[in-house]
């Protein structure tokens, strides 16, 4: 216990230095992220509690319908865990770069173990349980349970996070004395994005929106066998969901009690299954994970042929700067990977207005058709904001050390950010187009409505990717390990709610002179000189603001790069 004791005490330091001994400049930004975390669990808590609310209003099928959401919610939950589990042990036990001195320590490999794996289970399940509070508080809310609830629910919750973490880390454990541990990592990354994808796509179309409304069934059996949830009796989260469910609606001391010592017990077998699995095989596979990475050659004609396509209307300055940023994007899995999920996020974003019930609106179809084009301006806004937050936003931070050569090179610092902005420009347009355009093509709006969206979204991705580049320029961090942490900093959630701002502003201003010019196309009425002065003025204004949002913050990420030594 003393050599556990000593592993885990520079995390704890550590903990208490970042929380009590912060700068004094820093201060302010765990307060602001600590204030918006607050204000987006209060939203999931009050969309909770309106949705546990109509079910409860559903006579007969209400309580089944809460039931079966709250084990799909710890279903959801539990596989999120294994697989935040299997990625982050594959770093913390093998990939570490302090590993080395540790194994090197007079420590038992088995002491060694279950410090990375306590590490391993903390960073990996704190989040999704903070994400989750809110949900099991709205139930706890609706249903007015006893103290015990909340007891149950935190004990219950603990169990099924370590049963969790230990299926993940000895996944990964046995993965990697199979493979090589960077080997594994590309293993583990590919097959998780595919899974993700493949959920993600069942789910959406199963549509489940119909599961709220009974008349879309012909039969009341069909109805409830589209109930059922994709759960087992032999999974640990179905049996989190008994004990909550039951400590919800029973006010029975033991409740099922059963079903709590099954959780309880199998979070203890699986703790000592990876400690032995731990001590026989560990050292093995960490051995071989310091085998060095081979070369890949495979792809090169092409990805040559295509950084020469790209970079070709370019001087040789910005196009070294963007052949390497094209290589190392296709080299790297953790980011071409993230294409799948873009392209299964595309099918359904769009596979979603296929199957919109407008024909069953309260408002003429004409009409709703080109009021939901405009408003999805807005929401194509934020999918390409989001876009750009995992990969336009970093981009300045990605020539990690590589920035000081740079800085010696003639290439100035005003052209480096403007090649950035242009190697996403094309991609990032093409994406924001044809969301436009085919949700436009299903909905069937009229010209006038495809042709606004259309160049209203192209000119909002250029305001879009000038913020990304501006804030990565303000707040870059030269010393990641991995590029998916930058955007997850205090830059990253500035430029979300600075994108979020503008793209707010552009609705608003429209909003006024679309809906003039559209009602006097269906009434077949002229507008007056002053709707026509309110119109000018509202597109001009438009054209300010993305302007102002093109040019100002490149120019503050240009001061702020200069200022780094």
């Amino acid at each position: 216990m003393s050599d556990l004791y000593l592993l885990l005490r520079p995390r704890m330091l550590g903990l208490r230095n970042r929380i009590f001994r912060s700068r004094k400049r820093e201060k302010k930004r765990p307060l602001i992220m600590g204030g918006l975390g607050l204000v987006f669990l209060g939203g999931m808590f009050v969309l909770s509690c309106r949705v546990l609310v109509y079910f409860q209003s559903v006579e007969m099928i209400g309580d089944i319908l809460a039931k079966h959401l709250l084990s799909m919610v710890l279903l959801t939950f539990f596989c999120l865990l294994v697989f935040s589990n299997i990625i982050t042990a594959l770093s913390n036990l093998y990939l570490s770069k302090d590993l080395e001195f540790c194994h090197a320590a007079p420590v038992s490999v088995e002491s060694l173990f279950v410090s990375r794996a306590v590490g391993t289970f903390v960073d990996s399940s704190w989040m999704v349980m903070v994400f989750g509070l809110p949900v099991f508080m709205a139930y706890a809310w609706v249903y007015r349970p006893g103290p015990l609830f909340y007891v149950t629910l935190i004990h219950i919750n603990l169990a099924l996070a370590i049963i969790a973490s230990g299926l993940g880390i000895l996944i990964t454990v046995i993965l990697v004395h199979l493979f090589p541990a960077r080997r594994t990592k590309d293993i583990i990354l590919l097959f998780s994005v595919l899974m993700i994808i493949a959920l993600y796509l069942f789910f959406r179309f199963l549509r489940p929106e119909r599961l709220v409304n009974p008349e879309a069934f012909f039969s009341i059996a069909q109805y409830m066998s589209a109930l059922k949830a994709p759960d087992s009796p032999y999974l640990p989260s179905h049996w989190a969901a008994q004990v909550l469910w039951d400590r919800l609606t029973s006010s029975e001391p033991m409740g099922r009690w059963f079903e709590g010592l099954l959780t309880w017990s199998t979070a203890a077998m699986v703790v000592v299954i990876n400690i032995w699995v731990a001590g026989a095989v560990y050292f093995k596979g960490f051995s071989k994970s310091q085998e060095a990475r081979k070369r890949r050659t495979a792809g090169g004609r092409c990805l040559h042929l295509l950084t020469r396509t790209v970079t070709r209307p370019f001087g040789p300055d910005i196009s070294a700067v963007m052949a390497k940023d094209i290589r190392v994007f296709f080299r790297d899995n953790t980011q071409w990977s993230q294409l799948l999920l873009l392209g299964a996020l595309v099918v359904v974003y769009v596979y979603n207005f296929s199957v919109l019930p407008l024909d069953k609106g309260p408002m003429r179809l004409d009409f709703l058709q080109n009021e939901i084009a405009f408003l999805n301006m807005g929401l194509a806004g934020f999918v390409l904001s989001a876009v750009c937050t995992r990969f336009v936003y970093p981009a300045v931070s990605t020539e990690v050390r590589s920035y000081w050569i740079l800085r010696s090179s003639p290439l100035g610092l005003k052209r480096f950010m403007w090649g950035k902005y242009l190697l996403f420009l094309l991609p990032l347009l093409l994406l924001g187009e044809v969301l436009i355009v085919l949700t436009n093509y299903l909905l069937e709006v009229t010209p006038f409505m495809m042709g606004l969206t259309t160049a209203t979204t192209g000119l909002m991705v250029l305001g879009i990717m000038a913020l990304g580049i501006g804030s990565g320029a303000m707040y870059p961090n030269f010393e990641h390990e991995n590029i998916a942490q930058v955007s997850t900093g205090f830059g990253g959630l500035l430029y979300m709610m600075l994108s979020a701002l503008y793209i707010g502003l552009i609705i608003i201003l429209e909003a006024g002179p679309v809906y003039l010019l559209f009602m006097a196309q269906v009434r077949g009425d002229p507008l007056s000189p002053l709707d026509w002065a309110f119109v000018a003025a509202s597109f001009v204004a438009v054209m300010g603001i993305s302007l102002l949002a093109v040019f100002k913050p490149m120019k503050k990420g240009l001061a702020q790069l200069e200022k780094i030594e």
